[in-house]
């Protein structure tokens, strides 16, 4: 099952990682790069997310109908997505399209205009987007409590920036960021299906190996401080969303599979301890899950349900309950060789898809510098112990840090800190 990675450095200092898979019919190509919202500036929020939008609108050779049809054309997908502390691209094709497909998505990243009539535009349509985000309060719940959360800090700030910041940019801002921010070294290709590592490297380097910039140098973001709080919105809607969070650990902690394997337990999944308590005993919830977010110097532990306005504070105080029990250690060995099964099948079932495994490696590399193989992944996994799962759980659920969110209509329940 050892994986066969392939990495190397153009002269620029771009890296790019290639993995054959030879039983597919299909390409995932993806450039990541080492930015996201966290390295913006309060002036600067949802630049990042921004300037993600603009390379899709045009190039010196080809408009945003252009990139389009010529996708289209050739039966792929080309899409992006920005975090907290990295963006990507990428395309989806058949192999014998990858041709175009590389095409198409270097053009895009080395050759955008940003043309000040698609500007506006896509201001708007981003605008519409933040709209649309405030009418989603699944997602409200968790913005506002990160930006509580990490108040001071980049980390807090939203994706999307916010309104001001959105109409404030113009061609000279964009193109300023994208020159500080988008420097090689802080680039990773990934390309994963059927291909061959050295011709891909070859094509690749084709267009990106003369790329320079000479922008400033990125922003170094401050680690952030954990700020416990109650933090809460009102809106004129049915249910009321409660997410509850904890600090935790960094991406790159020799425990990071102690707390996935929590995650797991707690939250992810129908046999899940909340949802079987919450929802399937208690019958208050329809969606409650965990969600562990996990970032290069700190992470956040959170956990989600939505319910009835007067279901509210019995809610709160059976998660409670619940996490109370889980740091008296009922937590079971069963629990764990579950958990690590659930974990492992979703590994191997990931690896049956070029973008799957195409993420994994841009993801890990930009992040971590290093790939694991799913061979030493499954190793991990199954090197956890019952004890580091309760310890983890000791360490994590500690109910004096805990922070609170809830959004919900203006007559649902107050509730309080312990």
């Amino acid at each position: 099952m050892a994986n066969m990675y392939h990495t190397s450095t153009l002269a620029n200092g771009i890296t790019v990682v290639c993995e054959p898979i030879p039983f597919v019919r299909s390409v995932a190509f993806g450039i990541w790069v080492k930015n996201g919202s966290r390295g913006e500036l309060p002036s600067q929020k949802g630049i990042s997310h921004f300037i993600e939008h603009m390379l899709f609108k045009g190039t010196e050779k080809r408009t945003h109908v252009d990139i389009a049809e010529e996708m289209d054309a050739i039966g792929g997908q080309v899409n992006a997505f920005t975090g907290k502390e990295y963006t990507c691209y990428y395309t989806v094709s058949l192999d014998g399209h990858f041709d175009t497909a590389l095409d198409i998505l270097a053009d895009m990243f080395l050759n955008s205009t940003f043309p000040a009539d698609e500007l506006a535009k896509e201001q708007r349509v981003v605008l519409e987007e933040i709209d649309m985000y405030e009418d989603t309060p699944e997602d409200l719940v968790f913005e506002i409590m990160q930006e509580g959360i990490w108040q001071g800090s980049s980390l807090g700030h939203p994706i999307l920036g916010d309104k001001s910041t959105v109409a404030s940019f113009d061609q000279d801002v964009l193109r300023g960021y994208f020159a500080a921010n988008y420097h090689p070294e802080n680039i990773v290709i990934s390309v994963a299906g059927n291909i061959t590592p050295d011709e891909v490297v070859r094509k690749v380097a084709g267009y990106f190996e003369s790329y320079r910039v000479s922008g400033a140098t990125p922003l170094t973001p401050a680690v952030p401080n954990y700020s416990r709080g109650l933090f809460t919105k009102t809106k004129d809607i049915e249910q009321a969303h409660l997410a509850l969070a904890f600090p935790g650990i960094p991406i790159n902690s020799p425990r990071l599979y102690d707390m996935t394997l929590l995650n797991t337990i707690l939250g992810n999944g129908m046999s899940s301890v909340l949802f079987q308590k919450i929802r399937e005993e208690l019958g208050l919830a329809y969606s409650v899950y965990t969600h562990y977010s996990s970032y290069t110097d700190t992470g956040l532990f959170s956990i989600y349900a939505g319910v009835s306005p007067e279901n509210l504070s019995f809610t709160y105080e059976a998660v409670v309950k619940e996490l109370e029990a889980v740091n008296a250690g009922n937590i079971t060995a069963a629990h764990v060789a579950k958990a690590k099964e659930q974990l492992k099948s979703s590994l191997l079932l990931s690896l049956e898809s070029s973008s799957s495994r195409m993420m994994r490696m841009g993801r890990s590399l930009l992040v971590l510098g290093r790939i694991h193989t799913s061979d030493e992944i499954i190793e991990k996994i199954d090197n956890v112990t019952h004890e580091n799962v309760l310890s983890m759980a000791n360490e994590i659920l500690r109910l004096p840090d805990m922070s609170v969110a809830v959004v919900g209509g203006k007559d649902m329940p107050q509730l309080k800190l312990l």
